[in-house]
């Protein structure tokens, strides 16, 4: 078949489109804002990208049209398949029907860590011999890829909380089939389209409640929203409750946690009593929470802790989390898709452990929907303490964000910080800021640049300038 997807250089969809590909069939998309690293891997696929979204590329002849959930009403190419009448769905129903079902499905969730926390999943999967596919919002290194289609009854995939398309405001996740589910920690975020902490905690009580008796339901309870999903619904789950964490309470906790060295060391406890011991090569307790989630639905499907031990050993992380993009004059550039204010204060913590006794500087673009909007304002004062020098970039397309509620305050932002002692000030974009940094930059800094997005390339230019 040939499958024309609109919004192909999403995340998502651009990982859809090679899975496709991978199936036999014809793939081609279109989009307008392409940057790495999905614009590359369809360039390595050989993918066809039309530039724009325009009404005569519904002449291409697609037998289904795959509209991505950044695609809206208005939108001229959607607007010219709806005239049509032609055959379209959403990323996450394709997914279902053509890689999903039938087969056993291992859905990781949460606000925080869903893109390593499935990478890692998938890697500890491969080793123990489950040949998996897999579905990551990201590119998971072990593999180069964020996909793949073996012949496996397991499949890994990654459960995004935001809705799947314009026509279906339900979250993916609820496509997803899961045997086992994975809820690492629920927050308020997604201000775009939820309004409040009930909204999100409603659908992921949707999630929980889709796990069949013969499956597994592992909830981080670590996070007192969890915890209290997991109260509402006390009856009301037919399936095994897994719980994890590093609190007293859960059923399978991380115990006698050491960051002194090269490797993270903790000792797994399960009901009480001791499990086994592991190492990681990841930085922070956010990551032994996400190791800890895998190895109990590893356990699970039967992969022994020699495996899992040797998994966590030979993992080599994801792009855009925590990745050191390059290490010139003795200053560390650091890449980190960290947006919402908890994941920048764990991220920053974790690199605080990590490199002691270095001046660490946060560079944060506020570029989320929830980020560029007021609703963090004061959340995010407090999640740069374990930096000693932040900048703020400008809102991103505040014009657009306005449309939604009142804007972060981004020169508040910076006096509140300064409050604290701490160095603090904004510039607009990228540019200046790399103009900033050129003098200031000194051997032993270690710069955290936070972004979900490109950021205007301002990890290269920086190692452009140390470079030069």
């Amino acid at each position: 078949m040939h499958y024309h997807l609109i919004g192909i250089c999403g995340t998502a969809m651009a990982s859809l489109a090679g899975m496709l590909q991978a199936g036999g069939h014809r793939v081609t998309g279109s989009d307008q804002n392409v940057y790495p690293p999905m614009s590359t891997q369809l360039e390595a696929l050989g993918i066809e990208i039309l530039n724009g979204y325009k009404a005569e590329n519904a002449d291409i002849g697609a037998d289904v049209t795959v509209v991505g959930n950044a695609i809206s009403r208005g939108n001229a190419e959607l607007e010219e398949v709806l005239n049509r009448k032609l055959m379209y769905r959403s990323q996450a129903e394709i997914v279902k029907e053509q890689f999903i079902r039938g087969r056993r499905s291992l859905v990781v969730a949460g606000t925080h860590g869903k893109t390593t926390t499935t990478s890692i999943a998938a890697w500890v999967c491969e080793v123990g011999g489950l040949d998996p596919s897999f579905l990551v919002g990201g590119i998971v290194q072990n593999f180069d890829a964020s996909f793949r289609v073996t012949k496996s009854d397991h499949f890994v995939i990654e459960g995004d909380e935001y809705d799947t398309a314009y026509f279906d405001k339900k979250p993916k996740f609820m496509h997803y089939l899961p045997e086992i589910a994975i809820v690492n920690n629920i927050e308020f975020d997604h201000a775009d389209i939820y309004r409040d902490l009930h909204e999100i905690k409603y659908q992921f009580s949707r999630l929980m409640n889709l796990v069949p008796g013969n499956g597994r339901l592992i909830c981080g309870t670590d996070s007192p929203v969890v915890q209290e999903v997991l109260a509402e619904m006390d009856g009301k789950l037919f399936t095994n409750v897994e719980t994890f964490g590093l609190n007293d309470e859960a059923k399978w906790q991380a115990r006698y946690i050491d960051f002194s060295g090269d490797t993270t060391r903790f000792t797994v406890f399960k009901d009480g009593h001791s499990w086994t011991e592991f190492e990681t090569r990841l930085i922070g307790e956010f990551n032994v929470r996400n190791c800890l989630a895998v190895m109990i639905a590893a356990d699970a499907w039967g992969i022994s802790r020699k495996k899992i031990q040797e998994a966590f050993h030979t993992f080599k992380s994801v792009k855009r989390r925590v990745e050191i993009r390059g290490e010139v004059r003795g200053v560390t550039v650091i890449d980190d898709f960290a947006h919402h204010p908890t994941a920048v204060e764990e991220t920053l913590k974790a690199l605080r452990m990590k490199y002691e006794g270095r001046r660490l500087i946060a560079v944060f673009e506020p570029r989320s929907w929830s980020s560029r909007l007021a609703i963090f304002q004061e959340p995010y004062s407090k999640a740069f303490s374990y930096a000693d020098y932040v900048i703020i970039a400008g809102v991103y397309n505040t014009a657009k964000a306005s449309e939604l509620g009142k804007v972060l305050d981004v020169d508040e932002l910076v006096k509140d910080i300064e409050l604290q002692g701490k160095s603090a000030m904004s510039f607009p974009d990228a540019d200046a800021i790399v103009e900033h940094l050129t003098p200031e930059m000194k051997a032993g800094d270690v710069i955290a640049i936070m972004s979900n997005g490109g950021f205007g390339g301002i990890h290269d230019k920086l190692l452009d300038v140390l470079k030069g």
